[in-house]
């Protein structure tokens, strides 16, 4: 049941709206701003009623205290006998999400509450359903590289990179179904064996990324990879049967943070590269970057076996649509276009979008846009390029596509947009050009 605070001096009318409100919520009483401060410190209501003119503490003050001293947004709605609609404006200015005005009636009151409940509740799943992946309801890759980029810079732990071994024949022998429910029960287990404390998310397909806060030892690493392979092997017998024989299992690649940087691209790499040395070695385990020896990494760099270097260079686990590269990576794959272009002369456009948030946003720009390159990513092709320009824009390459057929992309991705969820709340400007 939603727990609502009802904060008025005056005991007669902080009595009936409290009687009023108990009929379909959990209420609690406070008299004063500051009775009402530590009422909320240990019940954190969903909702606060507030009587706007108080000795002491003021409606808006205590609107105030709360929203700076707890860094969150709280609904908040005030109750005042003022008709002066100066009053109610400057309420709106500070946050308020409704006034009602004294006295009121019982079902006036009940539907007021219950709309700003429910708005808040549409609020949150739109927050959730921007950063988290919607199958596994780990953060989304987007989601979990700022936090974890964040924690690099500032906290001790252990990044790891992982991914699923032999999960394409999942896919393969029994049906991308099964394929789904082997992921779901991975992203379980992967809860299991972190704390509420670290952070992990899924990067797509197969790929998992997490940082354990404060983890320094490898005995940590180890017994977390016997634990994951252990539990996912039994899943997938769970789901598959017995006799089910995909050597299913997981690979790890660690690295501890600040001891090889604080840099989360370098990072990443060194990760990812310990991960792939897993791949080699016979999967089912982990690394440390640490324990790479200078020889094998110097081999790696100046391995002159082909179908080695072939494996080295290429992409793993080639996920659908386009590729979404960082900025720099992104610069390099245009600067090589331009030169192909001065020899091959192919048509190569490129599609600029910019995001602007109207009036009733209720979520970040960078999270929108992150939405938005996700739309891109299963819109465009595979040998077309994303990558982010600041925190609104996306920047798109489609090579080989005439300057005609870029209208027939730009309706294919903005019909894809509309069936997102921030879609309503933000503008797209789209800028198209030409190679030269």
């Amino acid at each position: 049941m939603k727990k609502i605070m009802v904060v008025d001096d005056e005991k007669i009318s902080l009595m009936m709206t409290s009687h009023i409100l108990s009929s379909a919520y959990e209420t609690l009483s406070a008299s004063s701003g500051a009775e009402a401060i530590e009422i909320y410190k240990k019940e954190k209501p969903d909702m606060i009623l507030s009587d706007l003119r108080m000795p002491g503490m003021s409606g808006y003050e205590l609107q105030q205290t709360l929203q700076k001293e707890f860094e969150e947004t709280i609904p908040f709605m005030f109750m005042t006998a003022d008709t002066d609609e100066e009053t109610e404006s400057k309420g709106f200015e500070n946050g308020a999400m409704d006034f009602i005005r004294k006295p009121f009636r019982a079902d006036v009151l009940l539907k007021r509450v219950g709309n700003i409940l429910q708005t808040v509740e549409k609020i949150q799943g739109l927050k959730k359903a921007a950063v988290m992946d919607p199958m596994t309801g780990l953060l989304n890759k987007a989601s979990a590289e700022r936090e974890i980029s964040g924690l690099c810079k500032s906290a001790r732990g252990a990044l790891l990179m992982m991914d699923l071994d032999s999960f394409k024949l999942v896919n393969d022998i029994y049906g991308h179904a099964m394929g789904d429910k082997i992921l779901i029960r991975f992203a379980e287990i992967l809860r299991a064996v972190v704390r509420p404390i670290d952070v992990i998310g899924r990067l797509g397909g197969d790929e998992f990324i997490a940082f354990c806060q404060n983890v320094s030892e490898e005995i940590v690493i180890e017994k977390k990879s016997r634990f994951i392979n252990k539990y996912i092997m039994e899943a997938a017998r769970e789901f598959m049967g017995e006799d089910m024989n995909i050597p299913l299992g997981a690979s790890i690649g660690c690295v501890f943070v600040p001891d090889e940087g604080v840099d989360f691209s370098m990072l990443h790499e060194k990760a990812d590269k310990a991960l792939y040395a897993v791949k080699q070695r016979g999967k089912h385990g982990y690394l440390l970057y640490t324990d790479l020896s200078a020889d094998s990494v110097k081999d790696e760099k100046q391995n002159t076996d082909l179908a080695n270097l072939i494996k080295v260079l290429g992409e793993r686990n080639k996920g659908r649509g386009a590729f979404v590269l960082p900025f720099e990576r992104f610069q390099t794959a245009y600067q090589f276009l331009s030169r192909l272009n001065i020899n091959y002369q192919k048509e190569i456009c490129l599609l600029l979008f910019s995001i602007k948030e109207k009036e009733h946003a209720v979520i970040p720009v960078e999270d929108a846009l992150d939405e938005f390159i996700e739309v891109l990513g299963l819109s465009l092709r595979q040998s077309d390029l994303v990558t982010k320009n600041g925190k609104n824009q996306c920047l798109v390459i489609l090579p080989e596509t005439s300057v005609q057929n870029v209208a027939v992309v730009k309706e294919r991705i903005m019909k894809k947009w509309e069936e997102a969820d921030s879609s309503a709340m933000f503008d797209i400007k789209i800028e198209s050009g030409k190679m030269e």
